[in-house]
């Protein structure tokens, strides 16, 4: 057990975890530039003619926050094409080791949890049923439809969910594998774990104040009983 993790977690009730990394991979199946250019193709059914700089974005929810700021118009035609992208994704997501491991380990210890991602509510939703998760979550906070500046790093989503769980910060904690999962929970005055799941990653978030980083999710599962 990792002493400096088990003393973050002592005090916490409510575990809010990010969807895309310390859950599953939601774009391992249908990769995210795929999803990125499909994107851009229902736009362009629609007779829209994207601009250059959406036409090298290969991040899709990147693209979406991009067409926010440059066709606002657009955003929820853009918002609701991508949703569906992504309930199409999570059907061949792949599961991140550990991942449904903390979910158990959480209700286990009397500790409720709460989805705090930039994707589609609908699709993490989907995934969890499929997964036969759903009961080992007691809400789910995807992006805001139609409004791309919820997204993280906005701290409006984590905010929103320690409001359904009638919590304070003190009580909480966050985990997340992005520099904008840091952020997010910095903003919100909620301690966040980072999940480093690719090389450099523990650098770039315990540079961004993450207060605890790891390199597996089954350590913090082992650190919550």
């Amino acid at each position: 057990m990792n002493a400096d993790l088990a003393e973050v977690l002592r005090p916490v009730k409510h575990v809010l975890i990010d969807f895309d990394g310390p859950i599953c991979s939601v774009f391992a199946g249908l990769p995210a530039p795929e999803v990125a250019q499909r994107l851009r193709t229902a736009l362009l059914s629609n007779g829209e003619r994207p601009s250059t700089s959406w036409e090298s974005e290969t991040d899709p929810l990147a693209l979406l926050r991009r067409i926010s700021i440059e066709r606002p118009d657009l955003v929820a035609a853009a918002d609701a094409a991508l949703t569906r992208l992504e309930e199409e994704a999570v059907q061949l997501a792949r599961p991140t080791p550990g991942g449904e491991a903390v979910l158990r380990a959480c209700g286990e210890s009397g500790r409720t949890v709460w989805l705090v991602s930039n994707n589609a509510s609908s699709a993490i939703r989907a995934y969890l049923n499929a997964h036969g998760l759903s009961s080992q979550v007691a809400g789910v906070f995807g992006r805001v439809p139609g409004d791309p500046a919820s997204m993280k790093p906005s701290p409006r989503l984590l905010l929103d969910a320690m409001d359904a769980a009638g919590s304070v910060p003190a009580e909480c904690v966050f985990i997340g594998d992005a520099v904008r999962d840091i952020e997010a929970g910095d903003a919100a005055g909620v301690s966040t774990i980072g999940y480093a799941n690719k090389p450099g990653k523990d650098a770039s978030l315990a540079g961004a104040g993450a207060v605890v980083v790891v390199g597996s999710m089954k350590v913090i599962a082992d650190s919550l009983i």
